[in-house]
């Protein structure tokens, strides 16, 4: 893993004054002779609720996936929490503190939610081969803090403690986002990923989830970034916005700025998305 400190900004820096959890600077990914994602150069502010939108196809997932280490990408650098972490592997990334949900909810569906959530604590356990063949006494009380810290967050987000031994496959799907959720809170990270966490959800199911969202951030010091189309919920919970079109930025900041950004509403004119953008002025 590279671990080499993130060299301090200089003072013309236009982003020295924001402490950024993770930065991009000039990502690139290509598809064989498609630009997925074209130099974006992106941040997080530390503790703040961040989105990236755009129309389908814009490179959304596509970064995601290279934040997160699924994708490798061709160019450029990405730093999280003072390390550089480009081109690092997905569990690396997320035992220094980053964790995702993704836009199709990926659970073991053969597996209780409360197993699911368990997995999620891998990252943290100090058992290793010798404790998982041995169980030596210090292994089994790891195994039932684990358990226990489980349940807490399932309860956490919202599950009913009836379900949680139900395999995940047959609850609801609603239920199924609560207990990715909580698969991703039980790594303990410091950047909350979100793709889609919406999607499916009625009006008051996604009301719901953004004021979740907002007590995340202010009860567990987390810091979001989504992927989401519901312009209702992204101008609702975000402090800034990111919009990407053809794997490039063309606009940034807030969502009033984004609002009657030109460039955004050409992006997206004749959409659904652009009219609710537009409904919110």
């Amino acid at each position: 893993m590279s671990t080499e400190p993130v060299p301090a900004a200089s003072a013309s820096d236009p982003g020295d004054a924001v402490d950024a959890i993770l930065s991009a600077t000039g990502v690139s990914k290509i598809f064989g002779g498609l630009v997925a994602v074209d130099s974006v150069d992106f941040k997080i502010p530390r503790g703040a609720i961040v989105s990236i939108i755009g129309p389908n196809g814009a490179g959304k997932t596509t970064f995601f996936n290279m934040l997160t280490g699924l994708y490798k990408s061709d160019r450029g650098r990405v730093e999280f929490d003072g390390v550089n972490i480009t081109n690092e592997r997905p569990d690396i990334i997320t035992k220094l503190g980053v964790a995702r949900t993704f836009q199709n909810i990926r659970l073991f569906g053969t597996m209780s939610a409360l197993e699911n959530v368990m997995v999620g604590q891998h990252a943290r356990m100090r058992s290793g081969l010798f404790g998982s063949i041995f169980r030596p006494p210090w292994t089994r009380r790891e195994e039932v803090d684990v358990r226990e810290k489980a349940e807490e967050t399932l309860k956490y987000v919202g599950l009913r403690p009836a379900l949680m031994h139900q395999m995940s496959v047959n609850l609801s799907y609603g239920d199924q986002r609560r207990i990715e959720i909580a698969r991703a809170l039980a790594s303990e990270p410091k950047l909350l990923l979100l793709d889609e966490p919406t999607a499916g959800m009625n009006p008051e199911e996604s009301a719901r989830l953004t004021a979740f969202m907002r007590k995340l951030r202010d009860e567990r010091a987390l810091t979001i970034l989504l992927i989401e189309h519901d312009m209702k919920v992204v101008m609702g919970v975000s402090e800034q916005i990111t919009v990407l079109d053809h794997g490039e930025k063309i606009a940034e900041g807030s969502p009033q700025e984004v609002r009657h950004n030109e460039r955004v509403v050409e992006a997206y004119l004749g959409s659904r998305e652009a009219r609710a953008v537009q409904a919110e002025d």
